[in-house]
C-alpha cells in the first residue's frame, strides 16, 4: 500500500489506471506480469491488487476517491507519509476507534 500512497503524494487528484502504469513501471512488471489474470480471467491481477489497496487507504482516510477511478492524497494520509514509514501492509492500526 505505502508505494500507491507516495505515487499520490502530489496532492493532485490522480487517475487510477494512471497510478497503475506508474506502479506498474516503478516495479519493473513484464508484459507478461502486467497481463496476469486473476483465476476468473476477467481482470489483471496486477490491477486487481492495486484497486484493493486503495480501497483500503481510502477507507483509511489516507486517500479520498474524488470520482469514478480518481483518488486524492488526504491531509491524513500526507501526515502519515510525513512519519516516513518503511512499510504500511495492514491498515486495522490507522482506522480510528
Amino acid at each position: 500500500m505505502l508505494p500507491l500512497l507516495t505515487t499520490v503524494r502530489d496532492n493532485q487528484e490522480q487517475i487510477r489506471q494512471e497510478l497503475i502504469n506508474s506502479l506498474a513501471k516503478q516495479f519493473s512488471l513484464t508484459d507478461a506480469e502486467r497481463n496476469e489474470l486473476l483465476p476468473s480471467g476477467k481482470q489483471r491481477k496486477f490491477d486487481n491488487r492495486v484497486g484493493w489497496a486503495a480501497t483500503h487507504l481510502v477507507k483509511a482516510k489516507l486517500l479520498i476517491s474524488t470520482g469514478r477511478g480518481r483518488l486524492k492524497l488526504t491531509d491524513r494520509g500526507l501526515a502519515e507519509l510525513n512519519l516516513n514509514p518503511v512499510l504500511i501492509n495492514s491498515i486495522a492500526n490507522l482506522f480510528e476507534i
